[in-house]
C-alpha cells in the first residue's frame, strides 16, 4: 500500500491527549527492568582494566598470573578482538576505543578484561595484569591540541577540507565551511559590529543508569545480548562486525533505559561482554561504575569560538562570520561541523561564513548530547547577537525578530527553510509575562533562540490485533522519552479505538526489522509515521473482512470511528462493525489481522525554540540564582502534550546545570579530577525553579499529524539564555562556560580593574 506521508489537517479524537503513562507504575514500584537488572544463570561477572596514563605505548601486557587465579573463567586483551573492520576508519575507531590496542590514547582507556565468578575474583584479577607502558606527552586542551609544538596522537591524521593536502600530520581531523554571500563586502556595510571569543568546558550528559549489559555466547555462535540502548539494531550492527558474526545470530534485547540523552549512541563495553563470554563459555554481566562512565563514555566536547557580527543602524544585521574548535576525544568525529551548520540558523542573512574545525584530544571519545554542538555554537552567537543588540541600542528580542530566518529563507548551512518556528516562538516569548515581569537588585534577564535539524531514518513497525480487539504495537525505537504512550495515540487515532486498548512494546532485533538508533529526535516522528502507515495497512485488512462477512464490494466500505461501514442507501440494513467484532470472526475470515511498516521516513522538519531567565548574581562570591525560567518551542504537533512539556523542562535543566556548574577537570596528569556526582555536580531540585512552557504548533508538511521532534531543540538556547542573564546581571559580558561562582567573580573584579 502506498503512503503518503504529507499533512493533511485535521481533528484529532486521542492525539493531544494526557493519558496516564504505561510505564509509570512499574518504574516507580522498581519492577521495570533496566540494564543491571537482568540477570542469566551461570553468569560471570565482567570487569575493566583502563589506562592510569592519558597517553601511553603499550609495550606489553602480561595476563598469565590473572588467568592462573581460581574463579578466573577469561581474560582478554586487543589479541583476543582481532581487528575485523576491512580498512573501515569509523569502524576501527569503534573497536580501539572498546579495547586499546597500540596506545591508550586517554585516561580510562580499557587495556583488558577478565570474566570471574565474583566481584571480588575479578577485581584481584586486574591487580594481576601487568601493563608495560611507555608514557607519552599528552594534551587535553582544544587549543592546546591545535599548537604546533602539541603532541600529535595519530600521525596517520592528515587535515580534511583543505585545498591542499597537509604534508604534516596533525591533531586537526577536518575542517568544514558552511555558508554564502560576501562576509567582506557585508561588514563593509555595517555600522557597528562586535567580535568576541569563548570557550565552553567538557560535559557529560548525567544520565542516572550506568551502561550495563549481559552478553551470552553459545558453542553454536549464537549469542544474545541484554543492554541499556539507545539503539539496540545498531548495537548488533557494530557487535557483530567487531567480532565476526552474523547479525542475524545476535539478538539484542533493549532494557529501559534510565537516561541516554545521546550518550547510549555507541557501544562502549558490549563488544568486551561478548567477547568475554565467548571465551569463557558462559553468560557475562558487565555493569560500568560511576568512575569508569566519566572517565571511559562519550562527554561532549570542549569548544573554543570566534564570533564576528555586523549589524546597520536599523538593526538589520550585514554580515555574520564564527570560527568553530571542537574536540573530538582521540577520535575523528563530526562535531565542529553539526557547530558550524547550527551557529546562525535561527536566521535571515545575505552573508555568512562558518568554519569547524575538529580537534583530537587525550579525552574520552566524545559522544552526542541531546542537539549535538548546537548548544556550544548557540551560546557564541546568541552572546554575541545579545550584545550587538545593545551596542545598537535596540532591544534583544525585536533585534532577533527583525533578523529571523522565515519560510523561504536559505538557511546559512544551506537548504531553504519551509513552515518553521522562530518567528513565532519570538512573538510569543515578546508577549510572555515572563518577559514584562519586574526585576530587583543584581538581577538580570537573557534569552536566546535555538535550532536543531532533527532526523527520520529507517523504521520498522508492526501492528497486530488479537482476536478480544486490542491492539498489539511493536516498534523498533527505544522509549527515550515517552514514545510508547505516543505511539499508543497514533495508533488509537488511526484506528479509532480507546487508547487503553493499544499496548506498545519495544521489539527485539530478531522479531522486527531494522531500526535506526533513536536520535534526532526521531523516535516519535519516525516511529509514529511508520505506525500510521502500518494501521493504514490493518484498516485496509479490517475493510476486507468486514466486505466479505456483509458478502458486499469492498469500495463500498469505509472505515469511521473504529468501525467498518457500508456506505450507501442500499446497505442501510447492515449495522456498523467495530473493530472487536471484525476481530473476533478472524479465524473464518482469513486468519489474523495486522498491519506491517518499513519505510524511511524523511522530511523530519527543523525545530526552533526562544528561551527566557531571570538570574540573580551575588557580587561578593559570584553565586547564582535561576529565579524564574520559559521555553517557548514549536513542536509541529504534540502528540501527548505532557511528555513535550517534560522534554521542554529536561533540556532547560540540563542546560542551567551545564551553564553553571558542570565541567570536566583535568589535572596536569591529564587524568579526570571530578569522575562522580560529588565533584561533578549536576542540578538538583533546589538548584531549579518551575520551568513555565509554551507549545507551539506549526505543522511539518512532511508528516500526517504535523509532528516535529522535540527532544533535542531545547537544551540548545539555555547555555546563551543563562549567559546573557548572568552578564546582565553582573554587569559584565560572561565568555566561559560554565559560569561558576569563581569564573563570575573573576569577571567581576576584572572589570572593576578595567574601569578603574
Amino acid at each position: 500500500m502506498n503512503f503518503d506521508p504529507r499533512y493533511s489537517g485535521r481533528n484529532f479524537a486521542s492525539v493531544g491527549t494526557r493519558p496516564i503513562r504505561p510505564d509509570g507504575v512499574d518504574k516507580v514500584t522498581g519492577r521495570a527492568r533496566y540494564g543491571a537488572d537482568f540477570n542469566m544463570t551461570g553468569q560471570l561477572v565482567g570487569r575493566v582494566l583502563r589506562s592510569p596514563h592519558a597517553h601511553a605505548t603499550i609495550r606489553k601486557i602480561d595476563t598469565s598470573k590473572a588467568e592462573k587465579l581460581n574463579g578466573v573463567k577469561a581474560v582478554i586483551t586487543a589479541a583476543d578482538l582481532p581487528d575485523l573492520t576491512d580498512g573501515d576508519a569509523a569502524l576501527y575507531d569503534i573497536l580501539d576505543n572498546c579495547m586499546a590496542r597500540k596506545k591508550a590514547l586517554y585516561d580510562g582507556h580499557a587495556v583488558a578484561a577478565v570474566a570471574a565468578v565474583d566481584a571480588r575474583t575479578a577485581r584481584q584479577a586486574l591487580k594481576l595484569i601487568e601493563v608495560d607502558y611507555e608514557v607519552l606527552p599528552h594534551v587535553t586542551d582544544v587549543d592546546e591540541a591545535m599548537k604546533h609544538s602539541a603532541p600529535v596522537l595519530d600521525d596517520t591524521i592528515f587535515t580534511e577540507g583543505l585545498e591542499q593536502k597537509p604534508v604534516k600530520s596533525s591533531n586537526v581531523t577536518k575542517r568544514s565551511q558552511y555558508g554564502h554571500g560576501d562576509i567582506h563586502e557585508g561588514f563593509g556595510r555595517a555600522d557597528f559590529v562586535v567580535e568576541r571569543s569563548f570557550k565552553t568546558e567538557q560535559t557529560h550528559q548525567g544520565y542516572i543508569e550506568p551502561h550495563a549489559c549481559v552478553a551470552s555466547v553459545s558453542s553454536d555462535g549464537t549469542a544474545d545480548l541484554w543492554v541499556c540502548t539507545q539503539g539496540h539494531f545498531v548495537y548488533r550492527q557494530h557487535c557483530a562486525q567487531l567480532l565476526g558474526m552474523e547479525a542475524s545470530k545476535l539478538r539484542v534485547t533493549s532494557s529501559e533505559i534510565g537516561g541516554g540523552f545521546g550518550g547510549k549512541t555507541h557501544v562502549w563495553a558490549e563488544p568486551v561482554a561478548l567477547a568475554l563470554s565467548r571465551k569463557a563459555g558462559r553468560p557475562v554481566k558487565l555493569v560500568m561504575t560511576r568512575d569508569e562512565v566519566f572517565r571511559a563514555s562519550g562527554p561532549t566536547s570542549a569548544t573554543s569560538i570566534d564570533v564576528r557580527i555586523g549589524a546597520r543602524k536599523d538593526g538589520t544585521i550585514t554580515a555574520a562570520e564564527a570560527t568553530l574548535r571542537y574536540s573530538c576525544g582521540p577520535y575523528a568525529g563530526m562535531w565542529a561541523e553539526l557547530g558550524a551548520m547550527t551557529a546562525f540558523a535561527c536566521y535571515r542573512l545575505e552573508n555568512v561564513r562558518t568554519v569547524g574545525y575538529e580537534v583530537l584530544v587525550n579525552r574520552p571519545k566524545t559522544a552526542a548530547y541531546r542537539a549535538p554542538s548546537a548548544p556550544m555554537a548557540a551560546f557564541a552567537v546568541e552572546s554575541a547577537v545579545d550584545e550587538l543588540a545593545k551596542e545598537i541600542g535596540m532591544d534583544p528580542v525585536e533585534f532577533r525578530i527583525r533578523n529571523a530566518a522565515q519560510e523561504g529563507t536559505r538557511s546559512s548551512y544551506g537548504p531553504v527553510y519551509g513552515p518553521i518556528g522562530i518567528g513565532p516562538t519570538l512573538e510569543a516569548a515578546k508577549n510572555h509575562p515572563h518577559m514584562k515581569a519586574p526585576l530587583g537588585k543584581n538581577q538580570g534577564r537573557g534569552m536566546a533562540c535555538g535550532f536543531w535539524f532533527n532526523f527520520g531514518g529507517q523504521t520498522c513497525t508492526d501492528l497486530n490485533i488479537g482476536m478480544d480487539g486490542s491492539v498489539s504495537l511493536a516498534v523498533g525505537t527505544v522509549d527515550v522519552g515517552g514514545s510508547r504512550a505516543s505511539l499508543s495515540l497514533v495508533a488509537a487515532e488511526e484506528l479509532g479505538i480507546a487508547y487503553e486498548q493499544v499496548k506498545a512494546v519495544v521489539a527485539d532485533t530478531s522479531s522486527l526489522g531494522y531500526n535506526d538508533m533513536t536520535d534526532g529526535s526521531r523516535g516519535t516522528f519516525s516511529s509514529s509515521m511508520a505506525t500510521i502507515s502500518a494501521a493504514r495497512n490493518a484498516i485496509k485488512i479490517l475493510r476486507e473482512r468486514a466486505a466479505q462477512m456483509w458478502d458486499v464490494p469492498v469500495d463500498d466500505v469505509v472505515w469511521e470511528n473504529g468501525h467498518a461501514i457500508a456506505k450507501g442507501e442500499k446497505y442501510g440494513n447492515l449495522a456498523a462493525l467495530s473493530l472487536k467484532e471484525i476481530a473476533a470472526g478472524s479465524g473464518k475470515t482469513g486468519g489474523p489481522i495486522a498491519g506491517h511498516s518499513e519505510l524511511v521516513a524523511d522530511g523530519a522538519g527543523v525545530s526552533f525554540a526562544t528561551h527566557i531567565c531571570d538570574i540573580e548574581v551575588d557580587p561578593e562570591t559570584g553565586a547564582t540564582r535561576v529565579l524564574r525560567y520559559t521555553v517557548v518551542q514549536d513542536a509541529g504537533k504534540a502528540v501527548h502534550p505532557t511528555y513535550v512539556e517534560g522534554q521542554y523542562q529536561g533540556g532547560a535543566a540540563q542546560g542551567i546545570g551545564w551553564a553553571l556548574n558542570e565541567e570536566y577537570v583535568y589535572g596536569k596528569d591529564g587524568r579526570l579530577q571530578n569522575p562522580g556526582f560529588l565533584d561533578y555536580r549536576i542540578p538538583v531540585c533546589s538548584d531549579l525553579p518551575m520551568i513555565d512552557t509554551q507549545i507551539l504548533e506549526i505543522p511539518n508538511p512532511n508528516h500526517p499529524y504535523g509532528v516535529r521532534g522535540v527532544g533535542e531543540t531545547s537544551i540548545v538556547p539555555p547555555l546563551a539564555a543563562i549567559a546573557n542573564a548572568v552578564s546582565n546581571a553582573a554587569g559584565v559580558r560572561m565568555t566561559h562556560i560554565p559560569m561558576s561562582p569563581p569564573r563570575i567573580l573573576a569577571a567581576i573584579e576584572a572589570e572593576r580593574e578595567w574601569s578603574k
